[in-house]
């Protein structure tokens, strides 16, 4: 009787260890979302005065890097990069997963849970966020649309085979299994439509949320006409790095392309990164500068108050300097970039918080903190535990819908894209 491998006993062991990980994340985060039904949200740490927290910053994290996931599949699909031309199906999954978390954190998030339609029964026209809400769900669908294209003439294949390929190929296609010139010309057509008219959605929603941030007069921090691009940078900093981890993690490694497409995700996110360094020197170095006003108050606490390993272990030395370092020294180590990416693509939520909460710890008023006593009227604010069980069922759940849509839908198909040209 054959011995199993070493390679495979490890491979399984990984596996399970990482499945026990997962449950255990599920579970813990679960009882979080069920506290958040059952008491709303008096567990939270937030108050009267820090009316956003963790949720919102999260939220803003995860739309962020939707929108950075599916600029990333634009690139194929509406600007025709043939060096990425076979993970665009996987970006496209990747954008669909984390607008999901992205608008469950939100959801958590609302005072009346249960009446989240009224923003489509009961509409208030002259309301940005309602806007908001139209374009994230004409987004999500868009994105639905895009992605069931992508998929079709592979999932055309899937249904003259046997197994529980054929099922599932079966329920998605809607009756269109042809895989004919012309059929496979109108999915490209349709890709490239919707993905042209999903690059201003994709845009707009990173610089839009910034441009919802900077207008706030009354909020010093926030004031800044750089929000817009420094948001959207950030989208497309974090999406492409969770996009080069991602590959370099679960793509198949006989792929002949597998280095040269990791090493091309690398190098987008490493000057992109650079770019948005650039934007951030400039939204500190400027109010630093003369070292007196409200927003260098605000400033000084980011940077050495009592948080400020915030900053500069999790966003400068973990999620900046440690990557770049990476990318300069490994660039022929696809596992090590997608290392660097990860580190990017996690701390970046570091980035996220540091800009939610600082702008709401600030009286507005000089004194006001002092003139009323009650445990929701501070203006300190750290997130409990029970935020953080929310933020970990909602990952949980993410991974699982990556994992489900990895294995059942052929988003890593090694060679898809030019058996859809025969």
């Amino acid at each position: 009787m054959a011995r199993p491998s070493p390679r495979n006993s490890l491979g399984t062991m990984r596996t399970t260890l990482l499945g026990a990980l997962w449950l255990i994340a599920f579970v813990v985060g679960a009882w979080g979302v069920a506290l958040r039904l059952l008491h709303g949200h008096e567990l939270a740490n937030y108050g009267s005065y820090v009316v956003w927290g963790l949720w919102v910053a999260a939220y803003n994290y995860f739309s962020g890097l939707s929108a950075g996931a599916f600029l990333l599949s634009a690139l194929i699909y509406v600007f025709g990069s043939k060096e990425l031309e076979q993970i665009g199906k996987l970006a496209l999954l990747v954008a669909v997963i984390t607008l999901i978390m992205a608008l469950l954190l939100i959801w958590l998030d609302l005072g009346h849970m249960e009446r989240f339609y009224y923003v489509f029964t009961r509409p208030n026209f002259r309301s940005l966020m309602a806007w908001m809400v139209w374009l994230y769900t004409a987004y999500f669908v868009l994105l639905l649309a895009e992605l069931y294209f992508a998929l079709r003439a592979d999932l055309a294949r899937w249904s003259a085979r046997d197994g529980w390929r054929r099922v599932v190929a079966r329920l998605l296609l809607f009756g269109r299994r042809s895989l004919s010139q012309s059929a496979v010309q109108f999915d490209r057509t349709a890709l490239r439509v919707l993905g042209s008219l999903g690059v201003p959605l994709a845009i707009a929603f990173p610089g839009g949320v910034g441009a919802l941030f900077g207008t706030v007069l009354a909020r010093p921090y926030w004031h800044t006409p750089l929000y817009p691009i420094l948001f959207l940078t950030g989208a497309l900093v974090s999406g492409g790095a969770l996009m080069t981890a991602a590959v370099a993690f679960f793509w198949p490694k006989n792929d002949p392309k597998y280095t040269a497409i990791v090493q091309r995700l690398s190098m987008i996110v490493f000057l992109i990164l650079l770019f948005d360094l650039i934007l951030e020197w400039a939204e500190f170095s400027i109010p630093m500068w003369y070292g007196v006003g409200p927003e260098f108050e605000l400033l000084q606490k980011v940077l050495f108050g009592p948080f400020w390993w915030v900053f500069w272990i999790l966003h400068v030395l973990l999620g900046t300097l440690v990557p770049i370092a990476i990318f300069l020294t490994q660039r022929n180590k696809p596992l090590w970039l997608g290392v660097a990416g990860g580190l990017i693509a996690v701390t970046f939520m570091a980035v996220r918080l540091n800009i939610v909460v600082p702008g709401l710890i600030e009286p507005q008023l000089r004194g006001l903190e002092k003139a009323y006593h009650h445990e929701k009227l501070v203006f300190e604010y750290v997130p409990s535990l029970f935020e953080w069980q929310a933020v970990l069922f909602i990952c949980a759940l993410g991974f699982a819908l990556f994992y489900l849509g990895k294995t059942l839908l052929p988003v890593m198909s090694v060679g898809g894209a030019e058996e859809g040209r025969r």
